[in-house]
């Protein structure tokens, strides 16, 4: 079981091919501090997980389960991440699926919901986590294949992730969209990975509108500069080296250190919270 000090990881310069991969990077991200079973927040529930195969992902699915919650995990092909992902999850006592598809494609996302319905006989919580980027000089450089495969994958799959498994979700249930600071900021060098990110934040607030009265709540997480495979992957080394400098706490924040706040949100802690987004983004001020 992982045991580190977010505060302390030196990051080396260094790329990845795409998709990143979490067992390669140095340091590894930190995704559960130490080995201390929950209070059972979540006991008896079954959350579904996009991207939940390494990085915010996996800090998420652990933690639910140290909570209580048994986990389906959607993700690409990073299969060495899943499968240290569930044995993460079954470490602490729960059950972990693992469904390996392309969610920038409507019928895969039917049919993940439907192996996870099938599997665990109800959801109670959908996590829309998985995001790609590519990063450009100016709008020139956006090709239109990267455009429309990063809406696919950002936004549209939360669209039909989402749309499959309301037949499934009851009162009670939490839908929890990952966002950015740049979707409050902007980024000159992320421009479509941006709009995605504030297109989220508006489906957030009109699908929490829409579900308010059958109590089911929707809520968003805009993380800062974040720790993940997605950053090695799309930077280069030396970007990498530095990444999350520019934030006033001076340190790219840890995977560990997100969870949380999908932890709150899908937790009764939050019961009187729909439609809002948290912002653990290591100090900016941005407005929400």
């Amino acid at each position: 079981m992982q045991k580190s000090n977010p505060k302390k990881q030196i990051r080396k310069a260094q790329h990845q091919n795409r998709p990143g991969k979490e067992f390669k990077m140095k340091p590894q991200p930190v995704y559960d501090v130490k080995k201390v079973k929950g209070s059972g927040k979540l006991t008896g529930k079954i959350a579904l997980i996009t991207g939940g195969d390494s990085g915010i992902g996996r800090a998420v699915a652990t933690l639910f389960a140290k909570e209580g919650a048994d986990i389906a995990i959607v993700y690409l092909n990073e299969h060495k991440d899943a499968d240290e992902t569930k044995q993460a999850v079954e470490e602490y006592g729960q059950k972990c699926l693992l469904i390996s598809t392309d969610i920038s494609k409507e019928k895969n996302c039917i049919i993940a919901v439907s192996k996870t319905f099938k599997f665990f006989k109800h959801i109670d919580i959908v996590i829309n986590n998985a995001a790609i980027h590519y990063e450009s000089k100016g709008l020139n450089d956006i090709s239109t294949e990267h455009l429309l495969k990063t809406f696919q994958t950002n936004i549209f799959s939360f669209f039909w992730i989402t749309k499959s498994a309301l037949p499934h979700l009851k009162k009670g249930g939490s839908i929890i969209n990952t966002s950015s600071v740049t979707a409050y900021r902007g980024s000159g060098g992320l421009i479509d990975y941006a709009s995605t990110k504030g297109a989220i934040i508006s489906f957030t607030r009109s699908l929490s509108a829409n579900l308010v009265d059958k109590g089911i709540r929707v809520n968003a997480v805009a993380p800062g500069p974040i720790w993940t495979p997605l950053i090695v992957s799309s930077f280069k080394a030396d970007k990498v080296s530095k990444f999350g400098s520019e934030v006033p706490m001076k340190r790219a924040g840890e995977p560990a250190e997100v969870a949380t706040c999908y932890l709150f949100l899908a937790s009764d802690d939050s019961s009187y919270i729909t439609g809002q987004v948290l912002h653990p983004n290591g100090g900016e001020i941005v407005n929400s």
